[in-house]
């Protein structure tokens, strides 16, 4: 049995369909991020796990426990926000022992755990300053410390990290999820940054419209996705529209070039419109072993991206785009240059949708 289970979570608001039929198992210690766009109910679905919204339908189980009915303080949960949500009169210190003081837990026993979870943080020294005397990637630590401090079952984050910079977002997602991993704690991470989800997670659930397109492993959400929204959502796509050339032999029609895929075309027929999807770092200019496929093409744009150039080709009537490693010994191709693509045939992706 799952730690914690969802099962045929639904929330309406008023004629408002925001979350439908969301089922998902979470194994204890599992490190899950929802991800997807603004307005696609992972907050909505988050915020019924900790209590903050009653599901329309469907149930919620903590550890065997049904808490549909359980108010927020009654269901061990440990939440942070994107906001901090930290007292501005409490020092950091007094932040952390907040949650341990309205469980009425001894003083020794405070005192111990609050410089044990600053000790974590790495921010002992700061023990006695007030929030406004932090940085934002401060106080996010204190907020964290404060909702572990307490020693929850499942500990909840909206997007914790969205109003950092890039470089404290990507020092602080480390530190989260290597405290994470140490505590053991059941997760789950609310995010619309495919970054922090593929890097921090076990499993991503990515969301659309209120529903559950995938759930998988990083490897899986990014190398199989299973909509053309995933597809699109997750990573730099080429997304190419092509027709069944041969259902037997594997063969779609893309431009003016038939070009083979090992994904199964299954009861599809020849003359059928099919949606294909190819990851840029899958194509290269020079062969290389494995890859069966090889298509003359033209490029028609070259963008130097610093560690990365990213060129475009068309193969007669469809673009592909690529990226390769910049490399002061082999300069790019110009604009206007024939070339060859290489690929394997088991990177293209036949789109479910």
């Amino acid at each position: 049995m799952a730690f914690l289970e969802l099962s045929g979570v639904r929330k309406d608001f008023e004629l408002v369909r925001v979350v439908r039929d969301f089922n998902l198992d979470v194994e204890r210690g599992e490190f899950i991020s929802f991800l997807g766009p603004s307005g696609c109910g992972k907050t909505t679905t988050l915020r019924m796990v900790a209590g903050f919204e009653t599901p329309t339908a469907g149930e919620i189980r903590i550890a065997g426990r049904d808490v549909v009915g359980l108010k927020p303080n009654q269901r061990n949960i440990g939440m942070v926000f994107q906001s901090y949500a930290l007292f501005p009169n409490m020092t950091v210190a007094q932040n952390v022992a907040f949650g341990l003081k309205v469980a009425g837990k001894p003083r020794a026993e405070i005192d111990a755990r609050v410089a044990q979870m600053l000790g974590i943080i790495k921010l002992p020294q700061l023990a006695d300053r007030y929030p406004f005397q932090l940085s934002g990637g401060q106080q996010q630590r204190v907020a964290l410390a404060r909702a572990l401090a307490v020693q929850p079952q499942v500990l909840l984050l909206d997007e914790p990290l969205s109003a950092l910079d890039a470089k404290i977002r990507v020092s602080l997602r480390e530190e989260i999820r290597a405290i994470q991993k140490a505590l053991g704690i059941t997760t789950i991470y609310v995010t619309h940054d495919q970054e922090e989800a593929l890097s921090m997670s076990d499993r991503i659930v990515v969301m659309h419209e209120g529903r559950v397109d995938q759930i998988g492993t990083p490897f899986e959400i990014y190398n199989t996705p299973a909509t053309s929204f995933v597809a699109s959502f997750v990573g730099t796509l080429n997304r190419i529209e092509g027709i069944i050339a041969d259902p037997s032999a594997g063969t779609v029609r893309v431009g003016a070039r038939d070009v083979a895929v090992a994904s199964p075309l299954g009861a599809r027929r020849a003359g059928e419109q099919v949606s294909l999807a190819l990851r840029p770092e899958a194509v290269t200019l020079a062969p290389r072993p494995g890859q069966d496929v090889a298509i003359e093409a033209r490029i028609v744009e070259v963008a130097f991206l610093g560690s990365v150039i990213r060129v475009r080709a068309d193969i007669g009537g469809a673009t592909i785009t690529l990226d390769t490693f910049n490399s002061p010994a082999s300069p790019p191709p110009r604009i206007g240059d024939a070339v060859t693509l290489h690929l394997s045939s088991s990177d293209w992706v036949v789109l479910a949708d």
